[in-house]
């Protein structure tokens, strides 16, 4: 890795957690509004949001710090690289980024397939994606997506008496 790429990755870096700390700070001011209508006793003089308040005063006020020092680090000529080096990093982490949009795949699935189709289809798929594809090993993905989809769903039925979702699709 060059100096200009090590600097590159740096900048990117620093635009990350700027970044972060502005999902900090408005979830900050989010959850000081929402803290403001938990409902108090006629008992307490501050009321029952107070508290929270208070932790959410105190995490945007360190936010707001870290985002004018992360303003002062970031180079203005940082923002125009940003593109190139995201760009960079996708390509240099599909594997994170593929089972990531699978896993939200998943999880938008699940209220409609139900658990043990869109298991079945996540377990499956992750494993295709990441282990090598020989014949053995696809019989043996086959059968792990059978036990923890079908079989983890007769598991919570029969035993533990509790039935996982079944979903829309078969139910509307």
């Amino acid at each position: 890795m060059s100096e200009a790429d090590k600097q590159n990755s740096l900048e990117a870096g620093e635009i990350a957690r700027f970044l972060s700390y502005i999902v900090l700070l408005i979830a900050s001011v989010a959850l000081f509004i929402s803290a403001g209508q938990i409902p108090s006793s006629m008992f307490e003089t501050l009321g029952a949001g107070a508290f929270p308040r208070f932790v959410f005063a105190a995490i945007f006020l360190v936010a707001l710090f870290a985002v004018i020092d992360s303003l002062r680090k970031i180079p203005r000529t940082a923002w125009a690289r940003l593109g190139g080096e995201f760009r960079r990093c996708i390509k240099s982490r599909y594997l994170v980024v593929t089972c990531f949009a699978l896993f939200v795949a998943y999880l938008l699935l699940l209220p409609v397939l139900g658990f043990s189709i869109a298991s079945f289809a996540f377990v499956f798929v992750m494993q295709f994606i990441l282990m090598p594809r020989t014949p053995v090993t696809l019989v043996i993905a086959l059968l792990i997506a059978l036990v923890f989809s079908f079989g983890l769903n007769l598991l919570f039925a029969d035993v533990f008496n509790v039935f996982l979702p079944r979903g829309e699709f078969f139910h509307g």
